[in-house]
């Protein structure tokens, strides 16, 4: 019987795929340099900024001065420009996730929230109209972990005081996280409704045929039963 339900939270709850859009292309435009080699020096500080090691503003500090230029008007502006993308971002939360939300809520099904994320998108999410609903958010910043560690699966079960095999684990399927809650023992469900606004090259995870899918939030209800 499925009593809670953990969700991720970017191309899952909220799409960065609307309104103003912030990629590392785009970055690399502002600062006037190759998106390519900017993505490639971009992704080597991807795992401290995720672990609470390095904040967004810290990450781009290092990346600009490898580059030759840094300067804390490049820094702002990109800060600026990504703060700019996440409040597009969490002024868009679908209404259907509020009301699957709510659903979940009326059924007295706790709520989790595991979530890889930068500083920045830390505050936003503890900022938003989402987070009241979690009955516990592991947010990687704060916690020194990424998905797909067993352990933030872990420590999400015991917060919510349920056995794996109680937890509903919902994601678009990046950084392995489907397959991280099926090696800690939950049933994973691939989410694929904002599937068709992401874009090369920053498609998070292809339809996996392995998992469950739910092609609308509604649907999450169904694996309830």
């Amino acid at each position: 019987m499925i009593k809670a339900v953990v969700f991720d939270m970017f191309e899952t709850l909220v799409t960065l795929f609307t309104g103003r859009t912030y990629f590392s292309e785009d970055i690399a435009k502002d600062i006037g340099f190759d998106p390519e080699f900017f993505r490639k020096e971009w992704h080597t500080t991807e795992k401290e900024r995720s672990t609470g090691k390095l904040t967004v503003a810290q990450g781009l500090g290092i990346v600009l001065g490898r580059l030759g230029i840094g300067s804390p008007e490049k820094t702002d502006l990109i800060l600026s420009k990504r703060k700019d993308c996440l409040r597009d971002t969490f002024s868009a939360i679908p209404d259907e996730t509020f009301r699957m939300l709510d659903a979940l809520k009326s059924r007295k099904i706790k709520i989790g929230l595991i979530t890889n994320t930068f500083s920045d998108e830390r505050d936003f999410i503890r900022q938003s109209d989402l987070f009241p609903y979690f009955d516990a958010a592991l947010i990687s910043f704060e916690q020194g972990l990424c998905k797909p560690d067993l352990e933030l699966y872990r420590r999400m079960t015991d917060l919510l005081h349920v056995s794996p095999d109680e937890c509903l684990y919902v994601g678009d399927g990046g950084s392995r996280e489907l397959q991280g809650a099926e090696k800690a023992g939950m049933h994973p469900v691939q989410c694929t409704w904002f599937h068709e606004l992401a874009f090369e090259p920053h498609i998070p995870c292809p339809i996996l045929e392995e998992f469950d899918h739910a092609a609308s939030q509604s649907q999450i209800l169904d694996f309830l039963d």
